[in-house]
């Protein structure tokens, strides 16, 4: 990661808590690698602080800290963020503390997230460091609960300033009957954050260093600001359950913000990951599954139980059920399904027709051409117009090595064809059916290969009365 410092123009720096196991989802995975709609946990502030302009972007990590920054470079790159080791969890304070060691000539603002606080909107946090510029103070998000447990309790003078967060384990009979809580998101000057974190003190129910703290030195200070969220939005992730509980929620928020566009069938039975592009009155049917990147294109159609990864699908495109496609791309109006199964390095023309338990991988079909039943197409380049019949199979693998069929423009593929390759099949060329093709075909010509028909008359009688007499008594 770069460890480099960069001033952004809007002065913002972001740190981001990222450490812990997360015991409590029984893994042995880090809780910041379990992904959350096709995406690292730990990638989701990383994301918000990008959206909001910050730079650096600090991340304090500790369990399986290369695993996790390896995933971090692979979604954001190698200069995004500079990464903190915290090799031994002494809490979030020390995290905190160790992390504004890399801003250490820092002036601006620095906002502290969490790596499993996924659903923190760019308004919320954009709000919250304008409190914190306004009047340079320490800025807090802080929500009511109907049930608080476990939640820091928020605690306000006569006036309703804010003057201490006190932790549930620490906290009073009385202070528990508290219901505003600290959602544990802060803005404040990184000069204040510094100062406040080397003095924080282990006293306290856990032994460690709450960086809670810091809000009772701030209100004898600087000030603090608070700001409302929702509790919703301020939901981590701790066990499996929750996992799944904040992943439909964010599900369900961009199916919303899709659906004024295109039409979902039945929204809440869908997944849409959320680096999914789908543009204007497409169609997506119930079950449908759309990881990765995948782009879905004007007026296109993706039917029930259709499950997409990494796809192109063209304008006015037709998907029909339970086609499964993967790092491929689909031409405009073409049509494929059911039951299809679209492998990396496909590539389907316009108006290409790709039918029930068809097969394809590294494969590309040109406009116009047609494979609607039972075939697998491996490793080849089908011009256009071209048919190819039901049961016909590419040959492309010897057992050492790949290799490829060419099928030109106009040609006609007869059904129960295996074609062995390396071959290729000439224009308007005919094979026909049932036939093993294991040379090139010249353009036009027809292909056989079918042995000459013999007839045995009477084979069928004779057969029967040998059976009959096996199965006569002996006497």
């Amino acid at each position: 990661m770069s460890r480099g410092q960069p001033k952004a123009q809007n002065n913002l720096a972001c740190l981001i808590l990222a450490a812990g196991k997360g015991t409590r989802m029984y893994s042995a995975r880090a809780k910041m690698l379990h992904p959350l709609l096709g995406v690292p946990l730990v990638s989701y502030p990383v994301e918000r602080a990008l959206e909001l302009g910050a730079s650096p972007i600090v991340v304090v990590l500790g369990f399986q800290r290369a695993e996790v920054e390896k995933a971090l470079t692979a979604r954001h790159g190698q200069a995004t963020v500079t990464v903190v080791e915290q090799a031994e969890q002494k809490g979030t304070g020390h995290a905190a503390h160790l992390g504004l060691a890399a801003l250490r000539r820092w002036e601006g603002t620095v906002l502290i997230l969490y790596g499993d606080v996924p659903l923190l909107s760019r308004e919320t946090l954009t709000a919250l460091v304008k409190k914190s510029r306004s009047a340079g103070k320490l800025a807090i998000l802080t929500a009511e609960l109907a049930d608080p447990h476990g939640y820091g309790r928020v605690i306000r003078d006569s006036q309703g300033r804010v003057v201490e967060v006190v932790e549930h384990k620490d906290a009073s009979s009385e202070q528990l009957r508290i219901t505003e809580v600290n959602a544990g998101i802060y803005a404040a000057p990184a000069a204040f954050l510094r100062q406040a974190t080397a003095r924080l003190s282990p006293r306290n129910a856990q032994g460690e260093l709450y960086l809670t703290d810091i809000i009772a030195k701030a209100a004898t200070g600087i000030g603090v600001a608070s700001a409302s969220v929702s509790a919703e939005e301020m939901a981590g992730i701790n066990d499996r359950q929750r996992l799944v509980s904040v992943e439909k929620t964010l599900c369900r928020r961009i199916v919303g913000e899709l659906g004024k566009h295109a039409t979902f069938r039945d929204p809440e039975a869908v997944v849409v990951e959320a680096g999914i592009t789908i543009d204007q009155d497409a169609e997506i049917g119930r079950n449908v599954v759309l990881r990765g990147r995948t782009r879905i294109g004007v007026g296109a159609r993706i039917d029930d139980g259709c499950i997409l990864t990494d796809t192109e699908v063209g304008a006015g495109a037709i998907l029909l059920p339970y086609t499964v496609a993967t790092e491929a791309r689909i031409g405009p109006g073409a049509k494929v399904g059911p039951f299809a199964h679209l492998r990396p390095g496909t590539d389907l023309g316009p108006d290409v027709h790709v039918g029930n338990y068809v097969e394809t991988k590294k494969t590309r079909l040109g406009r116009g051409s047609k494979a609607n039943h039972l075939t697998y197409l491996g490793d080849t380049i089908i011009g256009e117009g071209v048919n190819v019949g039901a049961g016909t199979i590419t040959c492309n693998y010897n057992g050492y090595e790949k290799r490829q069929t060419i099928i030109e423009d106009g040609a006609f593929i007869g059904s129960d064809t295996q074609l062995v390759a390396p071959v290729r099949v000439g224009k308007r060329a005919v094979v026909a059916a049932g036939a093993t093709i294991t040379e090139d075909i010249r353009d036009g010509a027809l292909a056989i290969t079918r042995a000459p028909l013999t007839q045995v008359d009477g084979y069928a009688d004779r057969v029967a009365q040998r059976y009959a007499n096996k199965a006569a008594p002996k006497r």
